[in-house]
C-alpha cells in the first residue's frame, strides 16, 4: 500500500519533479484510516488533482493521493437536488456530469482544474459563481482521531478563495466527500459576466441553457490558459487583491481605466492579471519557464524547470506590482 521514492511529476499539473519519500492513495475512509494508523502524520501532504500546488523541493514525507469516487443523491424535491460527490473525483468530471443529469448551479465552474475535494478549501469561484453558493456540507477525515467530521457551510467559514481549511484547520483534516445544493428546475443562468455574454453572442445563443454557459466557459478559458496536459502550469497563481478605494485613486491617477468590482467591507476588487500585464510581465519567457502569451496569472513550466524557479519569478512579479502599484499580491498556489 505504501510506496517509496516516488515521482510525483505525473500528479501534479505544474508537471515539476520531486520525489516524495512515501506515497499511498486511498479510495476509500476505512482505507484513509488503515494507512494513517499505520504511519507517522508528522510530515503529510494530501494530493488530489494536484493543480493548485508547486514543489520547490523534495517531500520528505508521506505524501496521499485521494482517489475517493462516486456520487449519490442525499435529497431531491420537484426543484432541488442534493449530490454528494467523492472527494477524488475530477471537478469538471463533476461538472460535466451535472450538465448531463440537467442540474444546475456549477456550469460558471467548468474546466476548473482539480478534485472536489479541494473545492471547498479555496472557496473556488469563477464567472460569478463560488462554491459557497451551492455549497451544503462536507465530510472530512481528522487526521490525529480518525473521526469523520460533518461541516456545514457556516463552519468552513468562506472568503475569498479562503475557508477554515487553508487557515484555523490547516492539516488537520483530510476531506472525503462534498455535498453540493443543485437545481432541477428553472435554473438561473448566470451570464453577469461581459465574457460570457459575448461569447454567447459568438455561439448565435440568445435563451442559454446550463450546458451554453459550460459550453462558453470552456471556450473561454481554453482560448486564455494553456491546457496542463500540454504546458504545465497550475491555472491562476495570483489572488485578485483587495484593496482600500485610496489605492484605487492613486493608481486611476495614471491608469484611468483600471479594472475594479465592489468587494465586502465597503473595498475594491483589482484585476491582478491586469496589474501584471500592465508591469510588462506577460508573455515573458526565462529559459524553460515564464508568464503565458495569453493569461498573465498564469505562470508556466514549458518542459523541465524547477519549483524554486516559479518561485522566484513569482516573487519577482510580486516585488514589482508592489512597486509600481502600491498592491502586493499574495499567491493562489500552494508553495511545498
Amino acid at each position: 500500500m505504501i510506496s517509496e521514492n516516488v515521482e510525483l511529476k505525473p500528479y501534479t499539473t505544474f508537471g515539476i519533479s520531486a520525489i516524495a519519500k512515501k506515497f499511498a492513495a486511498f479510495s476509500s475512509v476505512q482505507e484513509l484510516r488503515t494507512i494513517l494508523g499505520e504511519n507517522d502524520h508528522k510530515e503529510l501532504l494530501i494530493l488530489g488533482g494536484g493543480s493548485n500546488v508547486l514543489f520547490t523541493s523534495d517531500f520528505d514525507g508521506l505524501v496521499l493521493h485521494n482517489t475517493i469516487k462516486g456520487f449519490q443523491v442525499m435529497h431531491e424535491t420537484e426543484t432541488e437536488i442534493w449530490l454528494k460527490s467523492g472527494a477524488g473525483e475530477v471537478w469538471h468530471d463533476l461538472v460535466m456530469h451535472c450538465i448531463a443529469n440537467d442540474f444546475g448551479g456549477i456550469e460558471n465552474l467548468s474546466l476548473i482544474p482539480g478534485s472536489v475535494g479541494a473545492s471547498p478549501m479555496q472557496n473556488i469561484g469563477a464567472y460569478g459563481v463560488e462554491i459557497k453558493d451551492v455549497f451544503i456540507e462536507l465530510e472530512a477525515l481528522h487526521i490525529s482521531s480518525g473521526e469523520l467530521h460533518t461541516f456545514k457551510k457556516d463552519d468552513c467559514q468562506f472568503g475569498y478563495r479562503e475557508s477554515i481549511f487553508k487557515r484555523e484547520k490547516k492539516g488537520e483534516y483530510i476531506i472525503t466527500s462534498v455535498t453540493f445544493a443543485l437545481t432541477k428546475k428553472q435554473h438561473a443562468i448566470n451570464t453577469k459576466y461581459g465574457a460570457i455574454e459575448e461569447q454567447l453572442k459568438q455561439m448565435g445563443v440568445s435563451s442559454p441553457s446550463i450546458q451554453d454557459i459550460s459550453n462558453a466557459v470552456i471556450a473561454i478559458r481554453s482560448s486564455k490558459l494553456p491546457d496542463p496536459k500540454k504546458i504545465g502550469n497550475a491555472g491562476s497563481f495570483f489572488k485578485n487583491p483587495v484593496v482600500d478605494k485610496e489605492v484605487l485613486s492613486k493608481i486611476q491617477n495614471s491608469h484611468e481605466n483600471v479594472p475594479h468590482y465592489p468587494a465586502p467591507n465597503n473595498k475594491i476588487k483589482l484585476a491582478a492579471g491586469w496589474l501584471i500585464d500592465q508591469a510588462g510581465w506577460k508573455g515573458k519567457t526565462f529559459d524553460d519557464f515564464g508568464v503565458h502569451k495569453n493569461q498573465a496569472l498564469v505562470l508556466v513550466n514549458y518542459g523541465n524547470c524547477s519549483g524554486k524557479e516559479i518561485l522566484n519569478l513569482s516573487e519577482r512579479i510580486i516585488e514589482d506590482i508592489s512597486n509600481k502599484f502600491g498592491v502586493r499580491l499574495e499567491r493562489e498556489v500552494n508553495i511545498i
